[in-house]
């Protein structure tokens, strides 16, 4: 039966995606901001001017924890916090809202799973891309393009001052290919239907501004089992090209689908969180010939001008969020989906480390 009371969150976490939940969480009826956590009083500083409000603020987490005992706790930290972090909210007997990925490994994500399991707590990983609207119609139409799918996508950073310091600090303790390809990787078994067998990744490391035996460029390459190949690429720093910042875009044997995203391209943008989500129009090609070698159908382009904004999205996932709260969802098929993409994003990274090709289970 659903429930109307209000929820009271602790928020950890005021980064970029961190300060979107937050103001998704003051703006909604049904939450109740507990307290704000993070590393830094700028940041918490930050979000409470936007918000022009103030709310308990904390430097720690596990004293936050205990000092606000709230009925769910939002994790917008970096990953290296996530296992320990949701472990603890768990035991807490809290609801837990995650950014991805779950974890560092994919034995902690699926030990988290079973925790949140059988404490009977919701456990949802903040996949953005499954609220997106146009990212929605995006895996339809692929869906339409017959079997095997070839999927060619990318999200490179040239990035500097603050947001390479963020990305530097970010690559402390995960890949591009991990942070960001779990979104990915999602969307391609969304629009495979397939099971993932094998999964090969290469990697660089373009800078000796980084801890030892870290990188901040990788590609993963993953195959399905119906035929269907997918690759992902990221990479991170000052060095980064925008040439060819986002590709997004999927070829089957009917035809083709692209993410074309003008305005997202351009000097500066590849850094700009907000031009991510980003996709304006998509491109249906048909490749059906007609008797004389011509296209029967010419391209067509539809509109994605009304899709929400960065805040608006992230506003999204905190409605379904509330709505696994409230009307009790079972959210085991998305849990179970997001370990799947956390199993190839983790298995190309191992692929780089030891240049063998890996078979999943």
């Amino acid at each position: 039966m659903a429930s109307n009371r209000s929820h009271r969150v602790l928020c950890v976490g005021a980064g970029n995606t961190g300060r979107s939940h937050i103001l998704a969480y003051h703006r909604l009826d049904g939450f109740e901001i507990a307290g704000i956590c993070t590393r830094s009083p700028e940041s918490r500083k930050a979000v409470m001017e936007e918000l022009e409000e103030a709310y308990p603020e904390f430097d720690d987490y596990y004293v936050a924890l205990e000092a606000t005992k709230p009925d769910a706790v939002c994790i917008s930290t970096y990953p290296d916090t996530h296992y320990d972090y949701t472990k603890a909210a768990l035991k807490a007997g809290c609801h837990v809202f995650l950014e991805k990925p779950i974890a560092e490994t994919v034995e902690e994500a699926e030990e988290l799973v079973e925790l949140a399991k059988s404490a009977n707590r919701k456990l949802v990983v903040g996949y953005v891309l499954r609220h997106h609207p146009s990212w929605v119609t995006f895996v339809e139409k692929a869906r339409q393009l017959g079997k095997p799918l070839v999927m060619r996508m990318n999200l490179n950073q040239q990035s500097s001052g603050a947001q390479w310091q963020t990305h530097r600090q970010l690559l402390s303790s995960i890949s591009p290919i991990v942070d960001c390809g779990v979104h990915y990787v999602d969307v391609m078994c969304q629009m495979t239907g397939a099971k993932p067998v094998r999964v090969s990744g290469i990697g660089a490391r373009l800078t000796d501004d980084l801890p030892e035996g870290k990188i901040n460029y990788g590609q993963l390459q993953v195959t399905f089992d119906d035929g269907s190949v997918g690759w992902y690429e990221a990479g991170w720093g000052p060095m980064m090209s925008e040439n060819a910042f986002f590709v997004k875009d999927v070829v089957g044997p009917k035809g083709s689908l692209s993410i074309v995203a003008k305005e997202a391209a351009g000097p500066g943008r590849s850094a700009d969180i907000a031009s991510h989500a980003v996709t304006q129009q998509l491109q249906v090609h048909h490749g059906e010939l007609d008797s004389d070698g011509s296209f029967v159908k010419e391209d067509e382009f539809l509109s994605m001008e009304t899709e929400p904004g960065h805040d608006a999205l992230f506003q999204r996932e905190q409605e379904f969020f509330l709505q696994a709260l409230n009307d009790d969802l079972d959210v085991s098929e998305l849990l179970e989906a997001a370990c799947h993409a956390s199993r190839i994003v983790l298995a190309a990274d191992e692929s780089f480390r030891t240049g063998k090709t890996i078979q999943l289970p």
